[in-house]
């Protein structure tokens, strides 16, 4: 039992994104994000989660399940419960990552520690292309030549012309690329050879996720990220022989708790780690940071995509994401 009554308020917020982000599912203009703050009158721990439509979600909906567990947060509902007591998802990350930070502060440590992390180390993010034609790719890849990786946001048709264009703009960048589920094995077969040789580096979920059997049978080139296929640990067996590596996102695992131990499982069977965010601010990115630690590819890029930021916020030095200090999280 927590040593005082807590209690649980939800919020809900608009950010404003610099300029448009599209994918091959459509485009947006903001950030929608909600909050979860739990206190017990001394201390506070707050979490941000980005509800999903693609997997049935939305604010209202997160912000519903949120607030049905007021009652059991009061009770003195905690983390290791929590996992039980709502399914994976955005509301439970939003709440998962509270219990964290509040966790942090009444044991005076940092959420680092209480994972057995130890000191956070810097990390070297992807900066992501919104989609567009090869031309608008190709000037926003000259843009941002100087960082060290790149990931383009691809649909299908086309997309060969996009990677070269982006190539040819960023010449000395590493580059991943993202479908979201926008190819057909055709797709996947036509433009691999072709995407390995213009020196990329990773696919993530090229097939939809339901109907992603063919990467079994089909060679892969360049390794292949299953993003939409992997929510919890319970998704890796039926992803063996598909996929190389798996991307890790707080919205999807239900929280930092359950991501630990997606990671570790994911390792066990041989998955090498991405870890990525939906579009939120940076007490959203600042959980995942510690999951981070242990990715070959980090994508928790979002707040530089914003027209700004919460604050205090994360610290970025160009594609250099620095852990974040107590004031934000954890």
């Amino acid at each position: 039992m927590a040593p005082h009554p807590q209690r649980l308020s939800v919020s809900r917020r608009s950010w404003p994104l610099a300029q448009p982000f599209a994918i091959s599912r459509g485009s947006r203009t903001t950030a929608e994000v909600v909050v979860a703050e739990v206190s017990d009158g001394e201390f506070r721990g707050r979490g941000e989660c980005v509800p999903y439509p693609r997997y049935g979600e939305s604010v209202d909906s997160v912000v519903a399940a949120l607030e049905s567990m007021k009652s059991a947060v009061f009770s003195g509902l905690d983390r290791r419960e929590l996992q039980r007591a709502m399914p994976p998802g955005a509301a439970r990350n939003a709440l998962d990552c509270a219990f964290w930070d509040l966790d942090a502060k009444r044991n005076d440590c940092r959420a680092a520690d209480l994972a057995g992390i130890g000191p956070l180390k810097p990390l070297v993010t992807a900066y992501t292309l919104s989609l567009g034609t090869p031309e608008r790719m190709g000037e926003a890849a000259t843009a941002h030549r100087h960082r060290p990786l790149l990931k383009l946001k691809l649909t299908g048709d086309g997309d060969l012309e996009r990677v070269e264009a982006v190539r040819r703009g960023a010449p000395a960048s590493r580059l991943i690329v993202d479908a979201n589920e926008g190819w057909t094995p055709r797709h996947f077969a036509d433009l691999t050879p072709a995407l390995a040789r213009l020196g990329v580096e990773l696919i993530e979920q090229p097939l939809p996720a339901g109907d992603d059997g063919a990467l079994a049978e089909l060679p892969h080139p360049v390794p292949v990220c299953a993003d939409e296929s992997c929510h919890t640990a319970e998704d890796l067996d039926r992803l063996v022989g598909r996929y190389d590596s798996v991307n890790i996102k707080l919205d999807k695992t239900g929280g930092l708790t359950e991501a630990l131990a997606l990671a570790q499982a994911a390792k066990e069977r041989g998955f090498a780690i991405m870890v990525g965010c939906m579009i939120g601010t940076s007490l959203a990115m600042a959980p995942a940071v510690l999951v981070g630690q242990q990715a070959s590819v980090v994508d928790l890029d979002a707040p530089l995509l914003l027209a700004s930021d919460r604050q205090p916020g994360l610290r970025y030095d160009g594609s250099t994401l620095y852990p974040p200090e107590p004031a934000l999280w954890g």
